[in-house]
């Protein structure tokens, strides 16, 4: 069984941080298959290494509902049920399969308020290893502007590794 993880043995650095938090959730999920038990650790792990994040989490694309995105595992205040692809910033990242960073949300066409607190966001899809789109990860922020390609490229990152292998 894994220790208990803390945020303190993380570096400060944000790029750095992802890559020790990347080694930390490889070795906590070594030989998990269960994927719903690897979304809930990865959530719980990048809302508790990173203080800026206000929710974190998973929305799940629902095989009885094509075209819909049902919620999954996340830290953090209620979340919205249900997200239509191509509707706010989660279905946008779907619908398109591609990360989407959004510095202000009150200024992305559609954004869907879950969080009235919620000021900036980023979406990673988050594909299988045949390339399928499973589910997309979300983070949102209270601070403006909170997200850029240092928390893309490692969110990125860690999707891949947890998901796509």
């Amino acid at each position: 069984m894994a220790e208990a993880f803390s945020p303190h043995i993380l570096p400060l650095g944000k790029a750095e941080r992802y890559a020790a938090l990347r080694v930390e959730i490889g070795s906590v999920l070594d030989g998990e298959a269960n994927r719903v038990a690897r979304m809930a650790t990865v959530a719980s792990m990048l809302a508790t290494a990173f203080d800026t994040y206000l929710w974190t989490g998973f929305y799940i694309v629902d095989p009885a509902s094509p075209g819909e995105l049902v919620v999954g595992p996340y830290q953090g205040t209620l979340g919205c049920l249900r997200i239509r692809f191509g509707q706010g910033v989660c279905g946008a990242a779907a619908a398109e399969a591609r990360t989407v960073v959004v510095s202000d949300v009150n200024a992305f066409p559609g954004h869907i308020a879950c969080d009235s607190r919620s000021r900036s966001e980023i979406v990673v899809p988050v594909l299988d290893a045949r390339g399928e789109l499973i589910a997309v990860l979300d983070a949102d922020s209270a601070e403006p502007a909170a997200f850029d390609a240092v928390d893309q490229e490692g969110l990125e990152a860690i999707v891949l590794q947890v998901f796509a292998s």
